[in-house]
């Protein structure tokens, strides 16, 4: 992975409402304080990040950054922190919501030395760059400290941190005396009104001498991250762009997203093709520079410049295909995607004493899960107009450009290219026929004796893909509402693939006969399993207008779940022909969840069925399905 972070979040009480938006006439005034907002008590995190060969460590916050997809340690304070660090805390209106945010007790955090621990993991593994970032991680008083201990570690190339720029003047020399090698700083806009109102605080000029002490103790680039929203600072552009005439800086535009509890607006967000037509219009001979392998920007320079800007388009040209950051949330939660919900705790693992290979197929797994886009990405584009028209158009045709360029199979390489990738991670990604759905390790810790599987694997869901495309009418039925066949005939044969799943929740008495296979009818797994497989070659001489189906595979696997006292089933069929396999599939799920009813029903009358359902269908007409 090239970019990780790991980032600590200090949240304060609840922010006051937004004021009306003002008028920026005069870049250099100051608002009256009956129009400016009174200051949150504190919000913020820091992060650290993995890249590639890379990582990132939490100790503050910084907005713009956390919309970057990377390896973050977020974290909040109980309580609310002292004066000097509330002053170095910014609520910005993008990233912090009005209802504020919940307080995570202190206990709840990562401590120092377990942020190290699992940073050693990361480099130990080819993660060859951390990023601190947040949130704000230059709150921690111990940043110095944590920079010069990450220093030590042999394989680390770069050591980053993402902050908003208030307390990098004071604290840089010593920074960059215990190892700091790269520096992203959080601005807005150019207008000292316009940036008190935006984050809550005063500090624009302690920002920008931030960003000359960077330049003068030797940052190239120094980056600056700019989140581009329209009817706020979209009218900045060519000004931000002009700061790299003189300077060496790296002056990325981030596309507006949602995040957390920030709600989403569409008509804010100001596309990449605009923000570049709008740049060239008054530098026409802005070139295209290279892009480096796994980048999440695109970059161009000004010929004569000493700088260069940089485009982050998260929405509108997702980098999903080729991203190979993590997060770590500072309560030590690992997050393969920003725009994710699942969330794995390598904290309870790691204060439970897993050891280190323990955490790697914990990690793994996660990565395994890892999504081909953002959740929802199709839905949110597909169902928002864009703010203008003109500039661009949110036809299925555009909306296929979001779609992954690269299976997931070649992702994972990329991911891990040039680290040595542990086998429990190699383990983690296993696939049935073209790889349309995942099958991970369990990130649970059950030891041998509390865990029993006929196959090593469990599964988790894809994002919906493809032109999800339904018929408005039943399609078994004729004209006059009676019963009907379809006529595949004319169907071209296409490789279909289906998976579905079934829960069936034991109670703990049968569940533990099931787990030590001590049923007086013999080892109900094995016999759901071979019922399940037979089940599905049988489907059309159960469901009266399905057609037969040449099965060329067949797979049923049972896990057993400690927490609920229920074993999951998966059961998996291709074939290759004009007509899909997911009854199939569901038939298969459904006789295998049936027959464990059979096995154990001497034991208690207390068993449920739930959740059978179908998880993934790929090929046919009608699109690929996957359930988010």
């Amino acid at each position: 992975m090239r970019d990780g972070v790991l980032a600590y979040w200090l949240r304060g009480s609840r922010p006051p409402p937004a004021p009306p938006r003002p008028c920026w006439d005069d870049p250099g005034g100051e608002f009256p304080a009956s129009v400016l907002p009174k200051p949150a008590v504190g919000c913020g995190s820091a992060g650290i990040r993995l890249h590639g060969g890379a990582a990132a460590v939490p100790d503050a916050a910084v907005a713009p950054e956390v919309q970057r997809p990377e390896l973050q340690l977020r974290g909040s304070s109980d309580t609310a922190p002292p004066r000097g660090v509330r002053a170095s805390c910014l609520g910005g209106q993008y990233c912090m919501p009005e209802e504020g945010v919940p307080l995570t007790p202190k206990a709840n955090l990562l401590t120092t030395e377990e942020i190290l621990t699992l940073a050693r993991l990361f480099v130990k593994e080819g993660i060859d760059k951390i990023r601190l970032t947040g949130g704000e991680p230059l709150i921690r008083p111990d940043v110095v400290d944590i920079v010069a201990q990450l220093q030590r570690l042999e394989g680390l190339r770069t050591i980053g941190v993402t902050t908003n720029g208030i307390n990098l003047a004071r604290l840089l020399p010593q920074l960059r005396k215990a190892g700091l090698s790269a520096i992203n700083i959080s601005l807005d806009t150019l207008v000292p009104a316009k940036f008190e109102f935006i984050v809550r605080r005063k500090g624009f000029h302690k920002v920008m001498e931030g960003i000359h002490k960077a330049i003068e103790l030797g940052y190239n680039p120094v980056k600056v991250n700019c989140v581009v929203m329209r009817g706020l600072n979209e009218d900045e552009l060519l000004d931000f762009a002009a700061l790299t005439e003189g300077l060496p800086l790296d002056v990325r535009f981030i596309e507006y997203m949602p995040f957390d509890g920030n709600k989403w607006n569409f008509k804010k967000m100001v596309s990449y093709k605009e923000m570049l037509d709008t740049i060239r219009q008054q530098w026409p001979e802005l070139e295209k520079l290279p892009e480096e392998e796994s980048s999440t920007a695109k970059a161009f320079k000004i010929p004569g410049f000493q700088g260069q800007i940089s485009f982050i388009t998260s929405m509108s040209e997702h980098f999903c295909g080729t991203c190979n950051r993590l997060r770590i949330t500072a309560d030590g939660n690992l997050k393969v995607c920003l725009f994710g919900n699942s969330e794995v705790s390598l904290r309870d693992h790691l204060r439970a004493g897993a050891s280190e290979q323990e955490l790697l197929r914990i990690i793994g797994a996660a990565v395994g899960r890892k999504k081909r886009q953002h959740a929802e990405l199709f839905l949110m584009f597909h169902d928002s107009p864009p703010a203008n028209p003109s500039i661009a158009s949110w036809d299925p045709l555009h909306v296929q450009d979001l779609r992954p360029r690269m299976s997931f199979s070649s992702q994972m390489v990329t991911l891990w290219k040039g680290c040595r990738v542990p086998q429990a991670l190699l383990l983690a990604q296993q696939w049935l026929g073209s790889g349309c759905f995942q099958r991970h390790y369990t990130s649970r810790a059950d030891s041998d004796a509390n865990s029993k599987c006929l196959s090593p694997g469990s599964w988790a869901p894809a994002a919906p893909s493809g032109p999800q495309l339904t018929s408005e009418q039943l399609t078994h039925v004729d004209s006059e509402g009676r019963a009907a066949m379809v006529d595949v005939g004319r169907k071209p044969d296409t490789e279909r693939v289906a998976v579905a799943s079934a829960v069936v929740c034991l109670g703990p008495v049968a569940f533990k006969l099931v787990q030590q296979n001590q049923l007086k009818k013999g080892d109900a797994l094995v016999v759901a399993q071979l019922a399940g497989i037979q089940a599905a070659k049988v489907t059309s001489q159960l469901i009266p207008l399905c057609h037969h189906v040449a099965l060329s595979h067949v797979q049923v696997q049972l896990e057993l779940d400690s927490t609920r006292h229920a074993v999951r089933i998966q059961a998996s069929c291709r074939a290759r022909g004009p007509t899909g396999v997911e009854m199939e599939a569901l038939t298969s799920a459904a006789v295998a969840a049936l027959t464990l009813y059979d096995m154990c029903k001497a034991v208690s009358r207390d068993i449920v069925l739930e959740e059978i359902k179908l998880i993934s269908k790929t090929g046919g007409q009608r699109g690929d399905f996957h359930r988010a």
